[in-house]
Parts: C-alpha cells; structure tokens; sequence
C-alpha cells in the first residue's frame, strides 16, 4: 500500500471554506447557540444492513418507524488524549483535520506514522430513523502511533497531530480512514477511540458529540502485526493484557470487535458498523 499523501484530498478551496463553516459552529456551540439532538456490530460497511423506514397508514398518517435490531454502539471513554477540546489541545478546528489519509501530520507539523498499513471502514447507522444510513453524519477518528504515543499529548510527538481526522459518511453512511496499525501499550487492548456527530460543520468540539465509543481487534491479528520489525514493545504489552482485563473492554465487546482482513504485506482492512 503505497503512501499517497493527497489522494483523498479535496482540494484547499474546500478546505478553507470547510474551516470557515466548522470555525463559526464551533463557536456558535460554545456560546450555547447550538441544540444538539442526541440520537445512539461487527458487520462489514460495505453490506448493506436491513432498513426499516417510516410508513404510511390509510389515513396518510406516517406512522411509527420500525424498531431497529441493531444494537447500538456502546458509549466509551475518550480517554486522557482526544484532543477534541475536552482535555487540552482542540484539532478539530484547525485546517487539514478533514481528511481520509491520517498518516502524515498537517498544518506546520511534518511527520507520518509509520507502521504496518490499516484501512479503517466504518458504516453509521441511525437507531432513531430505524437503521438506516446516517448520511452527512461526521467521524472524528484517533489512535497511537506503533510504538504507543499519542500526537500533541505524548512528548516524543507532542509537536505533532498525526494519525487524527474527520469524515463525513456517504450517502451509505460509510467513513474510510487510511492509517497504521495501532500499538498495543501497557493496560489497554489494541484499540482505536472514534467520536461520532451529527454533521461535518458540528464536528468542532466535543460538546457537539453524540456518541463516543472504540473499536478492538482480534488477537490474532494484533499477535500477527506485533512480530513484524518497529512493534518489539507490543509484544510483552499483549502478552499481559486480556479482553478480560481489559478496563474498557472487559464488560462486552461484540459490538465494537472489528472485522479484520488482509495481511502484513498487502495491509489491513478493519469494518465496523456503527449503530447510533
């Protein structure tokens, strides 16, 4: 998987427009100007799951939307480094932060997360509108480094926001993200933190949030990663770290175990679908 910095880019006009948008909402929604209604599986995005919309009744009346069967995505910690605003440092306004490709840093800072390559795919599903695709829904996506660091929080990469970006679902409710496979570092299971809201232009701060949640990976996988060269320190991590003990994992995780296919040399792809 080659490293293309610009090929999901969409363009600086866009950008610069996007960040004028995002700019004023975020600042609208610390004013408290902006009402947010709060709305909240393993299957592959790429699957189209069953959709129950609202129906009519003889009368003309729309009536009640079906329930949905899928379970929604259980709600998690963010975390100590989001940089979401919540907890020091907010990237979500700076320019760059929407993009596909979350490998390399933006703005100012120049570094790219090396690691063995992980296409994210996340499909968003609207529990209130009987499971059907979240459409114009945002995710804001994070994770470490592989050697276990968190950008603007971790010293060795404090000056850096690598591995951190925003996109807004398709008209299927998919979200992609091109990146490396995760470390796996002292306490925790190989994870991935994401946030999810309701529009591009809302994805500012996590005030705007609706849900919060994160994505595990199957041991076997992560076993098969941490061999390869620049993973040495996942190893004895891994080795001492369960689902089990897990302090996020630990009470459930079927809802948030990705679908993980492919292979070292040709990268991974990991799917979840995203029920809010």
């Amino acid at each position: 998987m080659s490293l293309d910095l610009h090929d999901h880019d969409r363009g600086l006009e866009f950008d610069l427009s996007t960040l004028g948008r995002r700019s004023l909402l975020g600042a609208a929604g610390a004013a408290g100007l902006v009402a947010l209604a709060a709305c909240g599986s393993g299957e592959s995005p790429s699957s189209a799951p069953s959709s129950a919309g609202a129906t009519t009744s003889a009368s003309g009346t729309p009536a009640a939307t079906a329930e949905c069967a899928t379970t929604e995505i259980p709600q998690e910690t963010a975390g100590p480094y989001p940089g979401d605003g919540s907890n020091g440092p907010n990237v979500l306004t700076q320019s760059g932060i929407v993009r596909r490709d979350i490998r390399p840093s933006f703005g100012t800072a120049t570094a790219v997360a090396a690691g063995v390559p992980l296409t994210v795919a996340l499909k968003i599903l609207d529990l209130t509108k009987g499971c059907s695709a979240y459409s114009g829904a945002a995710v804001y996506l994070w994770h470490c480094d592989r050697d276990g660091n968190y950008s603007m929080y971790s010293q060795a990469t404090v000056n850096e926001n690598y591995l951190r970006g925003v996109q807004e679902a398709d008209a299927s409710g998919n979200v992609t993200f091109t990146s490396i496979f995760p470390a796996a570092y002292t306490g925790r299971w190989p994870h991935i933190h994401f946030e999810v809201y309701p529009s591009l232009s809302s994805a500012t701060s996590a005030s705007n949030k609706i849900s919060t949640s994160q994505l595990a990976f199957p041991e076997d996988v992560c076993n098969t990663v941490y061999a390869t060269s620049g993973y040495q320190r996942s190893i004895s991590n891994m080795s001492r770290t369960t689902l089990q003990n897990d302090n996020v994992f630990r009470d459930g995780v079927t809802e948030q175990m990705a679908a993980v296919s492919g292979s070292v040399s040709s990268g991974y792809v990991a799917t979840l679908t995203v029920a809010v």
